[in-house]
């Protein structure tokens, strides 16, 4: 770890928030801060993934107690499905992670991540763990638990296995054992250079009732968490579905609750609580030493504040923050705790947090808005940033702006008042561009369970904690106070106004490779055409790095004297040296203006989200497979989106995504083959009037593939010419071994004859939502299943219809043939095959 002071990891865990640059200054966003003020208390929650969390519990404890309230999710919900889109695992991740920053905005708590990656669902703990590396992952949710230090730590999951997956459990073991590591000098002691221990007062798991899974009992402790703030004019549960309907890829969306709503506890660890969930810990200012005449102060302020005119506050808030100063910089009590305990002692860690809550008090009570901002939304490593900022006193309070900073490097202004209700735009100091603004988990490649995280002291962090931000010194009615904001990019955009997105700091020149995968069946050359973007004036060269077995043509293209923002596409021959099975990465490297880069750009663009940019690596994959296709044209029915009519392409099929028109008016023989999308019976409400035009289209000898399906939600039971029934069983275990139960079935030998082999290098798991209530004109040609489970037959299933056939595959298609897996190529287009009669 580098050496680092306290009270910068204090601010690098604080909570980010990037949708405003400034903290909500309404009438009610101040009375509830005001209230927040008193109150010295800190509740974590803790789950596996984005969605666990119980969001009408933590707007309850933020919102209503007003205790410091967190929400750790040990993964990004990288390994799960996108319901409105295609992005799956990292890119996945990194859509949920902001939609959990919206989430807690809303709800009021924070929100904080270990380095587990979710790699799909377990069926145990003992695989999560193994996958996840125990050690490292203990160790981040230490190291949050030190830095956030919460009096109570509650669990969503028991460790028992009722919450159902592996990850559940797993965070529930974890918790247990953290809750006890966090309070060891011996557990982790490289990280007592920065924090200090921390022991928990109680660790709770917070009980539920999930459909036929009820682990709630009357005897259970027990909170209503369902009043009603008149403050913010709702009630926790309107909060909590607001809050809990950003999770847009989960398809969460939820109804507003009303009325009395009770959250059951079972204490797992510590003492129980009786009648309070802070049982015998003090939140009151009484808890650290001096703190009975802060907490008078705030009541005087409290009784006094005048709705109507806030600035009037400001006067004696800044007294307060005054006094605290003082009473930590004089009081000899207070030294002799801070040289003995340093970051363990309640006073300095309260100090730093009341402090930061204070300040932003002031500036919303004074009216003070400030933001900091770039006129273009990207520059290129190396280049000069300029920026400005903009500030507006709305109040009649004397506050100047004394100094700017960007880094280290302060600049003193004359510091004049500033006038009332006039903003005021200053230019900030240029600065270089030093690093590329990829997120911190992402900067180098990572394994199947764990990202690798290059600086530990960045874990727990939702986003980069490193991005540029612009200091400000202001003077307010008399007190030197001192805030930051982070740089942002922002625009009107016609439809939706005012945007801010982040500010972005490129390679000089990136390169997208078309595809992701390249699937060969023979040495004939393909085109790789690779589309580049300059984000500065450049001159360079572009190749393709060799891989063995592979032949690439060209060597090198040059590029000269590239402007700024200038997009161009270059293409290069790659081919196979024979037709033996053989896999390759593909990497572009860039050299431009004399230095290597090698690396993609990737735009994320959701409405309810900020934009994320990332970039990836600068590779596709190179598969040549021993693979025969029969038929041509293929439609597709788009379901919750994937990326399967692009693999399709890949070898040579004619896709076509069909419309309803299409479907009900337009001759329907003319395809090979239609296959639906994943899902598409759960997001697509006209397939059950639809239902009869497919399956007559089969009856007439057509051949229809339906992809997996949600057991909950299917708009219609008859999917398939034969009944079986869609249920929650899947094989997790990508490697599990696959059983030929009928062997001469044609999906396993035309037009490629299928072998233990095609089920090598499967990825995150082998399917999911299985069929089972199989009707008997369904032929079960593969049975598989996790290790200590029975067999199941129902990732696959057959039958003819008419003079055509039906397909039902519980496979996980949608993954394995983005990631060019070359025996899952090879079954799919077996099912897009029905021989001739």
């Amino acid at each position: 770890m580098k050496r680092i002071s306290f009270t910068l990891v204090f601010v690098l865990i604080s909570h980010l928030v990037f949708s405003q640059t400034a903290p909500q200054a309404d009438i009610g966003s101040i009375r509830q801060n005001l209230k927040k003020l008193n109150v010295l208390g800190s509740v974590l929650y803790i789950a596996a993934h984005p969605d666990d969390e119980n969001t009408r519990l933590l707007a309850y404890l933020a919102q209503e107690k007003h205790y410091r309230t967190g929400y750790l999710s040990l993964t990004r919900g990288d390994g799960g499905q996108n319901l409105i889109g295609t992005e799956q695992g990292e890119l996945l991740g990194l859509i949920r992670t902001q939609e959990l920053l919206a989430a807690r905005r809303t709800d009021g708590a924070e929100q904080f991540f270990s380095r587990a990656n979710d790699f799909g669902f377990s069926k145990n703990p003992e695989e999560t763990l193994k996958f996840w590396d125990k050690d490292k992952v203990l160790g981040d949710m230490v190291w949050v638990i030190r830095n956030f230090r919460p009096d109570v730590m509650i669990c969503r999951f028991p460790t028992t296995g009722e919450g159902g997956h592996g990850n559940h459990t797993a965070s529930a073991i974890l918790a247990q054992e953290a809750f006890s590591a966090a309070a060891d000098p011996k557990r982790y002691p490289e990280q007592l250079k920065y924090v200090g221990v921390w022991q928990a007062k109680r660790l709770l798991w917070n009980t539920f009732s999930f459909g036929s899974v009820n682990t709630t009992s009357p005897d259970q402790f027990k909170i209503n968490v369902g009043g009603y703030n008149p403050i913010l004019g709702k009630s926790y549960g309107e909060i909590a579905a607001e809050s809990r309907s950003n999770h847009k890829t989960q398809g969460f969306g939820s109804a507003r609750q009303r009325g009395d709503a009770f959250e059951y506890f079972k204490t797992i660890l510590g003492d129980a609580p009786k009648t309070d969930l802070m049982d015998g810990v003090d939140v009151t200012w009484a808890r650290i030493p001096f703190g009975s005449s802060i907490s008078a102060q705030l009541a005087a302020i409290s009784k006094t504040f005048n709705d109507e005119a806030p600035q009037t506050s400001v006067p004696t808030l800044v007294k307060l923050l005054d006094d605290v100063d003082q009473t930590v910089a004089t009081n000899k009590a207070f030294q002799t705790v801070r040289l003995t305990e340093v970051a363990n002692s309640s006073y300095d860690y309260w100090h730093k947090q009341k402090t930061r809550e204070l300040k932003d008090l002031i500036a919303q009570c004074a009216g003070l808005w400030f933001e900091a901002y770039v006129p273009q939304p990207a520059y290129a490593l190396g280049d000069t940033v300029t920026s400005a900022t903009q500030v507006i006193n709305y109040s009649n309070i004397n506050i100047k702006l004394e100094k700017l900073s960007y880094g280290d490097s302060f600049f003193t202004l004359k510091g004049s008042a500033l006038p009332q209700g006039q903003l005021q735009t200053i230019p900030l100091k240029p600065f270089v561009a030093a690093h590329i603004s990829q997120p911190y988990w992402l900067e180098s490649p990572n394994g199947i369970g764990s990202y690798t995280i290059n600086d530990e002291l960045k874990v727990g962090n939702p986003e980069n904690p490193d991005a540029p931000q612009v200091t400000y010194v202001f003077n307010i009615a008399g007190k030197e106070i001192r805030y930051t904001r982070k740089l942002v990019y922002k625009y009107a955009d016609p439809a939706r106004g005012e945007i801010y997105q982040p500010l972005k700091i490129t390679p000089p020149v990136t390169a997208n490779i078309a595809e992701k995968a390249y699937v060969y069946n023979n040495t004939q050359p393909q085109p790789v055409q690779i589309k580049l973007k300059s984000f500065t004036n450049t001159t360079g060269s572009i190749s393709l790095k060799p891989v063995k077995g592979w032949k690439i043509s060209p060597a090198k293209i040059d590029f000269t004297d590239k402007a700024k923002g200038a997009e161009w596409a270059v293409t290069f021959s790659v081919w196979p040296t024979d037709t033996k099975t053989n896999t390759g990465v593909l990497q572009a490297d860039i050299i431009a203006n004399g230095k290597t880069f090698s690396r993609g750009l990737l735009d994320i663009r959701y409405n309810h989200i900020p934009a994320i940019t990332i970039f990836p690596p600068a590779q596709a994959k190179l598969v040549s497979i021993d693979l025969k296709t029969a038929g041509k044209k293929i439609g597709y029915i788009a379901g919750a989106g994937d990326l399967v009519p692009d693999a399709l392409r890949e070898v040579g099929y004619d896709v076509h995504l069909l419309t309803e028109n299409d479907i009900v008016n337009a001759d329907l023989s003319v395809y090979d083959a239609i296959v639906t999308g994943v899902r598409a019976y759960n997001v697509s409400g006209r397939l059950a009037y639809e239902q009869p035009r497919l399956m007559e289209y089969v009856k007439n000898g057509g051949n229809l593939v339906v992809q997996y399906n949600n057991n909950n939600g299917l708009v219609t039971k008859q999917i398939g010419p034969y009944p079986f029934t869609v249920v929650n069983q899947r094989v997790t275990e990508e490697d599990a071994k696959v059983t030929f139960t009928d062997p001469q079935n044609p999906v396993l030998n035309y037009p490629n004859k299928i072998t233990n082999a095609d089920f090598n290098d499967w990825i995150q798991e082998r399917g999911l939502y299985f069929v089972s209530d199989i009707d008997s004109q369904y032929s079960t040609p593969l049975q598989m299943n996790d290790t200590g489970m029975a067999p199941n037959k129902g990732a696959l299933i057959v039958a003819n219809f008419g003079k055509g056939r039906f397909v039902y595959t519980s496979l996980a298609f949608f993954r394995e043939l983005p990631a060019g897996v070359p025996g899952a190529y090879r079954l799919f287009i077996n099912l897009l095959s029905k021989p001739k009669n």
